[in-house]
């Protein structure tokens, strides 16, 4: 994987903006960073880009708002991470409403490992 540096401006920033979630942490990983609320994995920057966690139910949305898929292993391999919506990185209320999506979807797959 060709991650770049993510840089942290971006990086402060970005959890600047989702502070209203809850405890918002990140964690330095493959050569980007993980972003957690409340302990819920929900994001992740890669070459200060933000994805937000999706599933089949997100990803129709995520793609009506001209995301697109975290691929770091080749187009045909996306991982479950969206670019967050353009509108939302200019937008807080936007950004966060999108990641309460994300953060769902965190939950629901935290909730199904524990069965």
């Amino acid at each position: 994987m060709t991650g770049m540096a993510v840089s942290d401006d971006y990086r402060d920033f970005v959890l600047e903006q989702l502070a209203p979630l809850g405890h918002v942490t990140s964690r330095r990983m493959f050569g980007g960073v993980g972003v957690y609320a409340n302990g819920l994995f929900f994001a992740l920057i890669d070459d200060d880009v933000l994805y937000l966690k999706g599933d089949e139910t997100l990803k129709p949305e995520f793609e009506a708002a001209g995301s697109h898929a975290f691929a770091p292993f080749g187009d045909d391999k996306p991982m479950a991470y969206w670019t967050a919506p353009a509108e939302a990185l200019d937008d807080q209320e936007v950004l966060l409403e999108w990641s309460r999506k994300s953060l769902e979807v965190a939950a629901r797959k935290s909730a199904r490992k524990k069965r």
